[in-house]
């Protein structure tokens, strides 16, 4: 296929977190030269763009407000981005965050690593299996974790739909394994009400 024409009000809404609603572009496309992605909040005060750096991924991010009116917070700076509004970040140390000032706000997001070619992030595994049955999910993370190889992230969402899926052993062995590689995951863990169980 030399081209793909799609629009971005006929694409998934798969809610995340906060409010945020991921949109997801790069996987709907099959892109393998960059991330692309929009996100939705349908509320004032839903996240946009999630609380995060970029220092274990080490990508550049640029954000676009497309539709409505968002609010991004940038380590301590308060950025006002009404439609139309370019937000690049090269220091992948800044903490970002936007959020909705209007209902509907729409950001569409790119990022990549400079100088290196593209690898999808965990991340999409993770969102996509949020929005999906847990046999499903659990299928959907080890996809993940057969394209990007084992990673503390990957297992510890294995674990949560393995949980889900009453497979209480596999969950507690995943977790085990997850805290071993990222143990900063045990924070997460201990605020989880079924996850704490296995701690």
């Amino acid at each position: 296929m030399r081209y793909q024409i799609a629009r971005l009000d006929d694409l998934g809404r798969i809610p995340v977190m906060e409010g945020l609603e991921w949109r997801p572009i790069r996987r709907r496309l099959g892109i393998r030269a960059f991330g692309v992605n929009a996100y939705t909040a349908e509320k004032v005060g839903d996240w946009i763009v999630e609380e995060h750096t970029e220092e274990q991924l080490g990508h550049e991010e640029l954000y676009m407000v497309v539709k409505g009116h968002a609010t991004f917070t940038l380590d301590e700076d308060t950025v006002e981005a009404p439609a139309g509004t370019i937000v690049f970040i090269s220091d992948t140390t800044v903490k970002r965050k936007a959020v909705a000032d209007e209902p509907g706000t729409t950001v569409l997001a790119v990022g990549a690593k400079p100088g290196e070619a593209f690898t999808p992030s965990g991340w999409e595994w993770s969102f996509a299996a949020a929005a999906q049955e847990p046999d499903e999910a659990i299928a959907t993370m080890q996809d993940g974790m057969a394209t990007l190889g084992e990673s503390g992230p990957g297992l510890y969402h294995l674990a949560r739909h393995e949980l889900r899926a009453g497979r209480r052993e596999d969950a507690a062995e995943h977790l085990a394994k997850a805290l071993e590689l990222n143990p900063d995951f045990r924070q997460y863990a201990e605020q989880d009400n079924d996850l704490k169980e296995l701690l």
